[in-house]
This record gives structure tokens, C-alpha cells and sequence, in this order.
């Protein structure tokens, strides 16, 4: 197996991050389609690392440098239906990290019904920190959780 890269996207990458979200969970649940999400791919204001394996993409994370209290703050990670489970989604997370060496906390929200993602938060550290009930659709919750790296 090909070892897993991870660099900054190209505006081309971020239009196919917004693709390969319209036409995953939790997007899909919370109907948001490709027109709703390419503004927030190719925003200027946030850092987008994709993760590519042999070359192909294959995930990516997308965060606002300051955006809980200053902190930094994962909007979105996403990685093809092939490579879940494959170790992607970590080393997205661990780029993060990575990138933000005097942050304090790192911050992100999952759907209430995105268990796996939970799972994945959980296992690399972040906890829960607060419920936003109904705030994307209406029977689901949005999970702010956080990690302190220092």
C-alpha cells in the first residue's frame, strides 16, 4: 500500500473536496448538495489539505485557522468510500495537529448520527464539549468537541 501525502489543495482539489462531499454522510443527511458546499471549498479563509495516495486524492480536512475563541477549528474532513478505514481520516487529524503548534485546543463538530466519525474524534483524543440540538436539520444534533494539544 501506497503511503498516504498530505499537502495543500489546489483550486481544482477543492472543487472535487466539495463534490466528494455533496455525495457523502453526513452532508447527504443534512441536504447539503455540491452548489451549497463549493462556497465553503474554495474559501479563501480556511486551510484545505488533501490527502492523496499514489498521487490520487483521496480526503481531505478543511479548517479555519481561528475559528472557536481564536482556536483552530475543523469545518469539514471527508475521505473517498475506498480508503475509510484505511487510516486517512487520522493522518488528516494529525496534519492538523501538526499544523497548529502553539494552539491551545483544535475544535470540530459531527452530526449526532455520524457514529463513525464520533468514533474516530474519540479515538484520537477529542471529547465532547457541548450539543447543539436541531441546529443543521431538525431531529439531529450537532457535537462540538475539542482536543487540548497544550
Amino acid at each position: 500500500m501506497d503511503p498516504i501525502e498530505i499537502g495543500e489543495a489546489t483550486t481544482e482539489e477543492r472543487e472535487w473536496c466539495a463534490r466528494l462531499m455533496a455525495a457523502s454522510e453526513p452532508w447527504i443527511t443534512l441536504r447539503r448538495g455540491y452548489e451549497a458546499l463549493l462556497p465553503g471549498a474554495l474559501d479563501p479563509e480556511y486551510v484545505v489539505l488533501v490527502a492523496r495516495r499514489g498521487g490520487a486524492a483521496c480526503g481531505f480536512i478543511r479548517i479555519h485557522p481561528r475559528g472557536v475563541a481564536g482556536s483552530p477549528y475543523v469545518a469539514s474532513v471527508a475521505v473517498t468510500e475506498a480508503e475509510r478505514g484505511r487510516g486517512v481520516g487520522t493522518a488528516l487529524l494529525d496534519a492538523t495537529e501538526a499544523r497548529y503548534p502553539k494552539a491551545r485546543y483544535v475544535f470540530l463538530c459531527v452530526s449526532s448520527f455520524n457514529a463513525g466519525a464520533r468514533a474516530l474524534y474519540e479515538r484520537h483524543g477529542y471529547r465532547l464539549v457541548g450539543e447543539l440540538p436541531d441546529y443543521v436539520v431538525d431531529g439531529h444534533a450537532e457535537l462540538l468537541m475539542g482536543k487540548r494539544l497544550a
